[in-house]
């Protein structure tokens, strides 16, 4: 079932709900009790939160997560599954059925799942980035209607702000919104959009005023409404178990009542989703990237050259501690900015993009050590390894590319206080 709230929960109350939808578990090793282990630094609500989140990447992703990318499978039903342990709307409030948890709380459920397929849970936590911005931005009329279909998955729902000609110059996106009665028509195009022909909503930030970040606003278009389509499905890298595709709008016919907080506050509407997608897209990072350390270690301890497995190599062992540094570096600096985001920290902005540009980057480091350590063997997709390096490395481009981070960070350094 669902977690629709009705009244606010404490955490061990929540984790209590979600052990009890979940199916017989089955102990994932995580390395316990090394330095590795990412339940260090967490409280026992936490823990038990991760504890759900890893027995259902072990449970119900790992064994699929081949299959989804080898075949471009969008996993429905699996997808719900987690919407029903309260995974589909982690840090929207509990009024219209959010799980009402925290940014760390989330990034440390994405991180855990992640180890059990990257790609599913980018999509997951792209849903939350767009279910969060309803649920803060919108009317309680589109909160009501869609929070609660978002927080059970029963609809989906996709991130419309790439243009095929605006990419990192947001602010100059074209898509158009007119009013026309009762209505908004939109003419242009989304570029890029991971869900696209899947998902029920799309939030689209669209031009309604002026030239700049001040004439963008916000509106939601149903799947279904006249004027919308998709392009072909692209032909990723990575990320294959969702689809992305151009999402087209031609005089596309939205109620007025669509728009999300009013006129003109869109790009500020998605300035701060994206401040949470990059804590999301680097806590995947992390995940795939324990994932990676594990089949590293595994490997070398069964693997043989010279008369001796791979774990007694010096150079290997020192590989796979810096492999385990920039991991644990890389988790500390995402739950910092987590946590950053939860106190309203003046310096959020800063601290996730520099989460963002450090993790992505380091984590996608390690998927691609590990894969070494794997030789040939780390080169066939009978072996997991390089479908992290793969899912991994388009989280240095989205949500801001990383070139972007570091001019935000500069930015934040350099301006007088």
């Amino acid at each position: 079932m669902a977690l629709r709230f009705r009244q606010r929960r404490t955490a061990a109350q929540i984790c209590h709900i979600l052990h009890r939808n979940l199916a017989p578990r089955q102990k994932r090793c995580i390395l316990t009790g090394s330095s590795i282990d990412p339940a260090h630094g967490l409280g026992d609500d936490q823990r038990q939160i991760q504890q759900v989140a890893l027995d259902f990447a072990q449970n119900e992703l790992a064994p699929n997560m081949q299959q989804w990318d080898a075949e471009e499978i969008f996993p429905v039903e699996s997808l719900r599954k987690a919407a029903s342990l309260g995974f589909g709307a982690v840090y929207c409030s509990d009024q219209f059925g959010g799980t009402g948890l925290s940014r760390l709380d989330a990034s440390v459920i994405f991180e855990a799942l992640a180890t059990g397929c990257c790609s599913t849970t980018a999509y997951i936590s792209i849903h939350n980035m767009c279910a969060w911005m309803i649920d803060k931005f919108a009317s309680d009329d589109l909160r009501s209607k869609w929070i609660p279909k978002l927080a059970s998955m029963e609809a989906f729902a996709s991130y419309c702000l790439t243009e095929p000609g605006a990419g990192s110059d947001a602010a100059s996106l074209i898509t158009s919104a007119k009013k026309d009665g009762q209505d908004y028509v939109l003419n242009g195009a989304k570029a890029f959009i991971s869900g696209a022909g899947k998902s029920d909503v799309y939030v689209v930030m669209c031009r309604t005023g002026d030239q700049g970040a001040k004439g963008v606003s916000c509106i939601l278009v149903e799947k279904g409404s006249p004027g919308l389509s998709f392009g072909k499905k692209e032909k990723k890298v990575g990320w294959n178990s969702h689809p992305a595709s151009i999402v087209s709008f031609d005089d596309c016919r939205v109620p007025q009542r669509n728009l999300v907080g009013v006129e003109g506050q869109g790009f500020s509407i998605a300035m701060r989703g994206l401040n949470g997608g990059r804590i999301n897209v680097a806590s995947c990072s992390l995940g795939a990237a324990l994932a990676a350390i594990q089949h590293a270690r595994g490997h070398m301890k069964v693997r043989k050259q010279f008369g001796k497995t791979l774990d007694s190599f010096q150079y290997l062992q020192f590989r796979l501690a810096e492999m385990a540094t920039q991991l644990v570096a890389s988790r500390l600096m995402v739950r910092n900015a987590a946590t950053s985001l939860d106190n309203k920290d003046p310096n959020a902005v800063a601290l996730c993009s520099m989460a963002k540009l450090f993790a992505t980057e380091e984590c996608f480091k390690i998927c691609n050590d590990a894969m070494q350590i794997f030789g040939g063997y780390g080169y066939l997709k009978d072996y997991p390894v390089q479908q992290y390096m793969r899912d991994t490395r388009v989280h240095c481009i989205l949500e801001g590319t990383n070139e972007i981070m570091r001019l935000l960070v500069a930015r934040d350094i350099l301006t007088e206080r």
